[in-house]
C-alpha cells in the first residue's frame, strides 16, 4: 500500500483544510489573507494552489466550498432527469474528455458475492486525495477515496462488497483505465457490479451534467419509482464507482448536501471543482 507526498495531494488538503475554516467562520470565503494566515501559508502562495487546483480565482473557488454553495447550485443548476436514457446492460457516455462504456454484471452473477471474479486494485493519486481503484477485466468496478477514512479502512469497505472476490493488488494492470479515469482524458469501461435497482440508480445519475446537481427525488421519478426516494438514496450511497458515477451531484430536495460515503468535504471539494471547470468553459 503507498502513501505519496505528490502535489494533488498537497492540494487537496489545503482545500480540505480550507473547508474546515470557512465552515468554522463563513467570513473568510471572502478575505483570502485571512484564510491563508488561519492555514498557515502566504497569501500569494494559497492563490497559486487555488489557482493552480481550480483555474479560477481563489476568492471565488473559496466561495464555492461554503455550504450554502450547493443550494444555489440546485437553483441555477438543477439538471432534470425527466428523459434519461437508462440503458439496462451496458451503454456509453462522456465525462469532460473521458469517453466511458460500461456494463452490467447479470443479476445472478451478482448474488455470488464475488465468487469466481478476480478483482485488481492500485492507489493512483487524484485531485482529491489518494484514489483507491479496483477493476475487473472487464472495467472499473470500484474507485473510493482515503482522504478521510484513511487507506486500510477504504480498502476493507471496498473489499466487503464482494467478499468472495479474490482481490489482489495489480497497479500496472489497471493503470490505463485509471489513469484516464482521474484525468478525465481518454477511455474508460465500467463493470457495474450491484443489484438492478442499484444499477438504474447509478445510470441515472450519470446523465447528470458536471457542473450541475439533481435531487434524490428527481433520480426516483427518472427510473419510475417516484416514491422510493429513501432507497435510491441509500443505492446512491451504495454507489461503489464515486467519481465517474457521479452520486456526489444527487442531492436532498432541500437543498443540503446529504451523506457522502468517502467523506462530506470529499464530495464540497468535487462539487466546487467541477462548478470552477464549469464556468472556466462559459
Amino acid at each position: 500500500m503507498k502513501t505519496t507526498d505528490s502535489e494533488t495531494e498537497y492540494h487537496y488538503g489545503v482545500i480540505a483544510r480550507a473547508i474546515a475554516l470557512i465552515d468554522e467562520n463563513p467570513a473568510v470565503a471572502s478575505n483570502l489573507d485571512h484564510l491563508a494566515a488561519k492555514i498557515g501559508l502566504s497569501p500569494a502562495h494559497l492563490q497559486r494552489v487555488f489557482s493552480r487546483y481550480a483555474g479560477i480565482s481563489p476568492k471565488r473557488y473559496a466561495q464555492f466550498l461554503t455550504l450554502g454553495h450547493a443550494k444555489s447550485l440546485l437553483t441555477t443548476r438543477h439538471s432534470t432527469l425527466e428523459t434519461a436514457v437508462l440503458t439496462g446492460l451496458s451503454g456509453t457516455g462522456r465525462l469532460y474528455d473521458l469517453f466511458l462504456r460500461w456494463e452490467a454484471m447479470a443479476p445472478g452473477d451478482y448474488a455470488k458475492g464475488g465468487a469466481g471474479l478476480t478483482l485488481r486494485y492500485g492507489w493512483f493519486d487524484s485531485a482529491f486525495g489518494p484514489a483507491l481503484i479496483v477493476a475487473s477485466d472487464r472495467g472499473i468496478c470500484g474507485l473510493g477515496f482515503a482522504a478521510e477514512m484513511g487507506e486500510a479502512a477504504c480498502l476493507a469497505d471496498m473489499a466487503r462488497r464482494w467478499p468472495k472476490a479474490d482481490l489482489q493488488h495489480d497497479q500496472a494492470a489497471i493503470a490505463p483505465w485509471a489513469n484516464a479515469a482521474l484525468s478525465a482524458k481518454g477511455e474508460a469501461s465500467l463493470h457495474l457490479i450491484g443489484a438492478p435497482f442499484q444499477i438504474k440508480v447509478w445510470e441515472a445519475l450519470m446523465n447528470v451534467p458536471a457542473g450541475h446537481v439533481t435531487t434524490y427525488s428527481e433520480i426516483a421519478g427518472a427510473i419510475g419509482a417516484p416514491k422510493a426516494v429513501r432507497a435510491v438514496g441509500t443505492a446512491v450511497g451504495r454507489n461503489p464507482i464515486s467519481l465517474l458515477i457521479p452520486c456526489h451531484r444527487a442531492l436532498r430536495k432541500s437543498g443540503e448536501m446529504g451523506g457522502y460515503h468517502w467523506g462530506l468535504p470529499v464530495k464540497r471539494a468535487m462539487l466546487a471543482w467541477e462548478t470552477a471547470a464549469f464556468e472556466a468553459q462559459t
